[in-house]
């Protein structure tokens, strides 16, 4: 590109330095020409009127007078008198000449001659200062046409190295433009481009971690009621886990299409009214057996038969995410209790943990933000799903930890009072 652009560029050059140098030249040579000529002609009528004068001023006319009224040394002149012979003045130039005579009022004609050699030696000169003038504006043409030509390839070459990074999975935009509108607009496309690009990829990273982080607890219950059932011969109880498994399989495919929902729109929520009673019966039954093996025990108090707006899968994932999290850096009892604020119903999530460190209580909703060493993607995905139902989750408390699930809540059913702790 950088070829062509030059070679175009000194094309045009030559094409106007030939239209119009050639120009140049012919009106250049017809002035010096017609110049030269008016000057022999001038000198003829200057020596005719001293000839004139000294003739009625009956003073001599010979050469020795006249070659001092000469003008110039090249010139030659023949003074004709009547009667008299020629008088010549200067050295009679050889090959063409130019040449004018003039009449004197006396009868006596002058002739004056000068050699064409020095017409050509000025129209030679004029051509070389022309000649050297084109050669000039040739090299400024080819110097700015390698200027034109690095400012136009140079942020092609540019875009052309981000279309490939872009290419080979680097979405980094560069921000970096060439003053040019239409290669800043090819830049602006391209950066456009890397930033959809750069958040489809982080989208999926995060699709792919909230995955294994939300499908690790129900594939580890599924597990373990899986074992129960390998481990027992009693008809009754296989089918009790068998049930219970399965409900685990439902759970398994909740998970697999909320995050899938949220992936695509992380505003789009199934939000409907349901007994929170049920989903923490249920996290309850899941949890107890991990909780048993640790040496701990997981308990619920609060008001009862409250109904809120959301998710129930969604919902579920919260409090299992909370429970895992006082499983893994808590400590004592976890305690589920429900109570009213408002027209929100809350869940509050505590142990006796010694509860989160200062430097983290204002960044623990955040993604790889963790107190040990967890994957810390469990209280950000909580939140995400809390808040895509319309409710919110929030840290009530630090020292013991507290965690506080608002959702809002529905009048379908009056809540009865507080009853006691259920383990």
């Amino acid at each position: 590109m950088r070829r062509r652009l030059i070679q175009s560029t000194l094309a045009v050059v030559l094409v106007v330095i030939a239209v119009f140098g050639v120009s140049l030249v012919i009106v250049e040579t017809r002035t010096i020409s017609n110049s030269a000529q008016e000057r022999v002609e001038s000198e003829a009528v200057r020596l005719a009127s001293i000839v004139d004068s000294r003739l009625f001023g009956a003073q001599q006319v010979d050469a020795e007078v006249l070659r001092d009224q000469v003008t110039q040394d090249h010139y030659y002149a023949v003074i004709r008198l009547p009667g008299e012979a020629p008088i010549e003045v200067g050295t009679k130039p050889a090959g063409d000449v130019i040449s004018a005579t003039a009449p004197g009022e006396e009868g006596e004609t002058v002739t004056v001659e000068e050699p064409r050699s020095s017409v050509t030696r000025e129209v030679g000169r004029t051509l070389l200062i022309i000649a050297l003038v084109a050669l000039l504006a040739v090299v400024a043409a080819v110097l700015l046409a390698v200027r034109q030509a690095n400012r136009l390839a140079s942020p092609l070459t540019d875009l052309a190295e981000t279309a490939e990074r872009l290419g080979s999975g680097d979405p980094r935009p560069r921000h970096k433009r060439y003053g040019v509108p239409e290669l800043d607009r090819v830049a602006d496309v391209l950066d456009g481009s890397a930033e959809r690009i750069a958040r489809m990829l982080t989208a999926e990273r995060r699709l792919a971690a909230d995955a294994s982080h939300q499908l690790r607890t129900p594939l580890t219950a599924l597990s373990m009621r899986l074992e129960e059932i390998t481990l027992t011969d009693d008809l009754d109880t296989v089918k009790e886990e068998a049930t219970i498994a399965l409900t685990q399989v439902e759970r398994l495919t909740d998970v697999v299409e909320r995050l899938l929902t949220n992936s695509r729109d992380p505003r789009t929520g199934s939000a409907v009214s349901f007994d929170l009673d049920e989903v923490i019966q249920q996290q309850l039954a899941e949890w107890r057996p991990a909780y048993r093996s640790a040496g701990r025990a997981i308990v619920s108090s609060g008001k009862r038969h409250l109904r809120a707006v959301g998710t129930p899968g969604a919902v579920a994932q919260v409090l299992a995410a909370l429970i895992e999290n006082s499983l893994m850096h808590g400590g004592g009892t976890v305690a589920l209790r429900t109570r009213v604020t408002g027209n929100q119903a809350v869940i509050e999530v505590t142990d006796e943990g010694p509860g989160v460190p200062a430097d983290l209580g204002a960044r623990i909703f955040e993604r790889a933000i963790s107190g040990r060493n967890s994957t810390g993607i469990g209280l950000a995905v909580a939140r995400d799903l809390a808040e895509a139902d319309g409710g919110r989750l929030e840290m009530l408390q630090t020292k013991p930890p507290v965690f506080g699930l608002f959702l809002s809540r529905t009048a379908l059913a009056k809540p009865q009072d507080d009853e006691p702790m259920v383990r």
